[in-house]
């Protein structure tokens, strides 16, 4: 096992320096504890600093995602994960990360600089500086709506979105919908690709028509919905399909707005189940997350990589909600 004089004789100092950087001691200088702790990492020394550490420690790493309030998206995710985590003796730190943090310092280094055992990270986009570092990072981390491959160190979690799609087509396909739409935010995140995928497939398999008239993406919802939404309804499509219920709720308030009746003139599924979407006009059926048991994986997946059990993805199945937002197609179409 590597030891701080293995990691001493690399770098050329004295042990007692190699030990004061990793500890981040004030009298050693910012490119020398960043020498330390890069070299350490390429060594192999987080094991054995996580194993020696007397208070074990996680983090939840969250970015574009809010949290703080118990009606925001990530908030289940955070009881959920300290529901197990907290019994098991580690303690849990919740921070916010972006774009600067990440640009300043590897993911490995900040996570051996901090002493965290392994972390679960939500929010994160396909173009993040950190999503590199997961290729090859040493330690324990679980991403949520991400996937990183042949990484054993790095698990992913999330629901069966491919299920979801498959169970929003087909309620859709039973009230005598066939022509329908999909409107999506931009295809920057893997879980925005993987949704968009899921929607052709689903359409296929139900044989329906699908093509590039029965999809909308667009980076703001506001766009979305200036550029594709009005395209949909002068098409004669009758039920749309989000990405996610902000822009489900967003575009059926614009119908309304428009004079169209929901879901009597078009019918509207959203995917997450936010909190909110109980409380639209109408009530918006969606496809839920349950994200307390989300968190609750992000925890066991985490616990299996410290047993080294190298886990790829876990997928929860996923539940269709159906509220008012969706009826029978009376147009024929």
């Amino acid at each position: 096992m590597v030891t701080l004089q293995d990691i001493a004789d690399k770098v050329g100092v004295s042990k007692g320096t190699v030990s004061k950087a990793l500890n981040g001691a004030p009298d050693v200088s910012e490119a020398m504890q960043k020498s330390v702790l890069e070299t350490a990492i390429a060594m192999g020394y987080t094991k054995v600093r996580r194993m020696k550490t007397p208070t074990k420690k996680l983090c939840m790493l969250i970015e574009n995602m809010e949290y703080e309030k118990i009606h925001h998206f990530g908030y289940d995710f955070i009881v959920g994960f300290k529901q197990l985590a907290e019994p098991a003796g580690f303690l849990v730190d919740v921070l916010p990360i972006d774009d600067k943090l990440q640009k300043s310092i590897p993911y490995d280094v900040f996570m051996l600089q901090n002493n965290y055992a392994g972390a679960f990270i939500l929010g994160l986009t396909l173009n993040d500086p950190w999503m590199k570092d997961f290729k090859t990072c040493k330690t324990p981390t679980v991403l949520y709506d991400n996937y990183v491959k042949a990484n054993p160190y790095v698990s992913s979690i999330g629901i069966d979105n491919t299920e979801g799609m498959e169970l929003a087509v087909s309620h859709l396909k039973s009230l005598g919908h066939k022509n329908i739409g999909y409107l999506s935010s931009a295809l920057g995140s893997y879980i925005m690709q993987v949704r968009f995928q899921a929607f052709l497939s689903a359409m296929r398999s139900n044989g329906l028509k699908v093509g590039n008239a029965h999809t909308g993406v667009s980076y703001y919802i506001s766009e979305c919905l200036q550029k594709h939404l009005p395209r949909f309804l002068n098409s004669g499509i009758t039920a749309v399909i989000c990405s996610h219920d902000q822009i489900a709720i967003a575009a059926m308030m614009e119908c309304r707005q428009l004079g169209y009746s929901i879901p009597d003139d078009i019918s509207f599924i959203g995917f997450d189940d936010l909190p909110v979407s109980a409380y639209a006009q109408p009530p918006l059926t969606s496809v839920r997350q349950d994200r307390i048991e989300l968190g609750k994986c992000g925890f066991s997946a985490l616990s299996s990589i410290f047993d080294q059990v190298a886990i790829g993805t876990i997928l929860l199945h996923a539940r269709l909600i159906i509220r008012e937002s969706t009826g029978l197609n009376t147009k024929g179409l």
